[in-house]
C-alpha cells in the first residue's frame, strides 16, 4: 500500500514564491515582508498606500501573470516588488483572466496576512497618527467602468465583490488602479522563458 501524498500547505507555497524588483531578485514572502516594514520604519510619520495588483498578457503557447505590490509613501518614494506566474496555456476569455488576476493578488494578501504585515505596519505608524501617519491598502483590479472603451466593465461588479469579502482591502478599478494597469503590466511583455 502507497502512502498518500501529503498536500502542499499554504506555508509551503508560500515559500516557493520568489519576488523581484529592479534592485533585489528571488525575494521570499518573509524577505518582502521585512523590506515593507522597514520602508515604514524608515518615516512612520507618513502616509502611505499599499496597494497588491494583478496584470497578465496572453503569448503563443501561455498567459504570463505579474502580481505587483506597491508601498506608496505619499509625496516621498516607493518601495515595489512583483512576482511571475505562468499558466500554460493562452487565455481567451476575459472574465476567466480577470478572475484569475483577482484571485493571484487575493492569494497574495492571504500570504502577507499570514505574516501580519498590515497590523504590523499599523503598529509602527499608530505612535505618530496625530502627525499624519496613516495607512490605506487596495487590491487593484485591472478593468474599468466604461463599456464603451473596456470590454472589461460587464465583470467588474463581481470582482469587486470578491475583494470585498477579503474585508481588509478596498477595491480600485481603472484609471485608479495603477498597481495592476501600469506597475504590473510593465512586466507582462516579454514572453516567460520556461512555460511548464
Amino acid at each position: 500500500m502507497t502512502k498518500a501524498k501529503r498536500k502542499p500547505e499554504a506555508h509551503d507555497r508560500a515559500n516557493r514564491l520568489r519576488f523581484h524588483n529592479v534592485k533585489e531578485q528571488h525575494l521570499t514572502v518573509a524577505d518582502v515582508a521585512d523590506r515593507l516594514l522597514r520602508f515604514v520604519a524608515e518615516d512612520p510619520r507618513a502616509s502611505y498606500h499599499f496597494a497588491i495588483g494583478t496584470d497578465c498578457q496572453v503569448h503563443p503557447s501561455h498567459t504570463k501573470f505579474i502580481t505587483g505590490l506597491v508601498l506608496h509613501r505619499l509625496g516621498r518614494g516607493a518601495w515595489a516588488c512583483y512576482r511571475p506566474y505562468v499558466l500554460g496555456r493562452e487565455l481567451g476569455s476575459i472574465r476567466e483572466k480577470l478572475a484569475l488576476e483577482t484571485s493571484l493578488s487575493q492569494e497574495m494578501a492571504a500570504h502577507l496576512e499570514e505574516l501580519s504585515v498590515i497590523p504590523r505596519m499599523e503598529e509602527l505608524l499608530l505612535p505618530h497618527v496625530y502627525q499624519g501617519a496613516g495607512l490605506r491598502t487596495f487590491i487593484d483590479i485591472d478593468a474599468g467602468t466604461e463599456p464603451c472603451v473596456n470590454p472589461t466593465a460587464l465583470y467588474v461588479q463581481e470582482m469587486i465583490a470578491r475583494v470585498e469579502t477579503i474585508g481588509s482591502y478596498v477595491p480600485r478599478v481603472k484609471p485608479e488602479a495603477y498597481c495592476a494597469s501600469s506597475y504590473a503590466n510593465r512586466y507582462t511583455k516579454r514572453p516567460a522563458k520556461f512555460v511548464m
